[in-house]
């Protein structure tokens, strides 16, 4: 037995193996009341000013969604706002260009009018002038065919007609004869 016992006491006892996996007791305990000393920490302090700050960045997010709601609500108002004034003015400047054609119709009109009665006006002026120049005309030709007439008829006759009414009677007999020849030539 002794011989057992000097085995025994010279094999040596297994020592108890530490796994990797596994922590032992203590450091167990330990770990978890770390663990639970930071968790409570951690929620005291540390959620409450995450969600402040998630709750900040939320509402920043939010408030930038209706302000970029709003201006485009006002970018569309001033877009139809401008819509509705661009057509006003296309129709004004419409109205505005018929304004402007029936007024050069009606000055095209009206000047139209003035050239034709100023037009009537020389023609009747060129008219009534040359019926006076024709007139003139004819009472210096009458004047002339009378004395040349007499001139002639003196030399035809070979006295002198200077007798007032009786050459003025051969002048006149002689133009009603001359007018009636002219007349008859016409006709034909």
């Amino acid at each position: 037995m002794l011989t057992a016992f000097a085995i025994l006491s010279a094999t040596p006892t297994p020592e108890p193996q530490h796994s990797v996996l596994v922590p032992e007791l203590p450091d167990l305990l330990w770990g978890t009341v770390a663990f639970v000393l930071i968790l409570v920490v951690m929620i005291w302090k540390g959620v409450p000013r995450i969600n402040a700050a998630l709750d900040a960045r939320s509402d920043a997010i939010a408030g930038g969604i209706k302000r970029a709601e709003e201006a485009q609500a006002e970018a569309k108002a001033a877009l139809d706002k401008y819509n509705a004034q661009l057509a006003e003015a296309r129709g004004e400047a419409g109205r505005i260009k018929e304004e402007a054609r029936e007024d050069a119709k009606k000055i095209r009109a009206e000047l139209v009018e003035q050239a034709q009665a100023e037009a009537a006006r020389i023609v009747t002026n060129a008219q009534a002038q040359i019926e006076a120049e024709r007139s003139a005309a004819l009472v210096s030709l009458r004047s002339e065919v009378g004395t040349l007439a007499l001139d002639l008829a003196s030399g035809v006759i070979g006295e002198s007609l200077t007798d007032d009414k009786k050459a003025t009677s051969i002048v006149d007999r002689f133009l009603a004869d001359l007018a009636g020849t002219s007349k008859a030539k016409a006709g034909k």
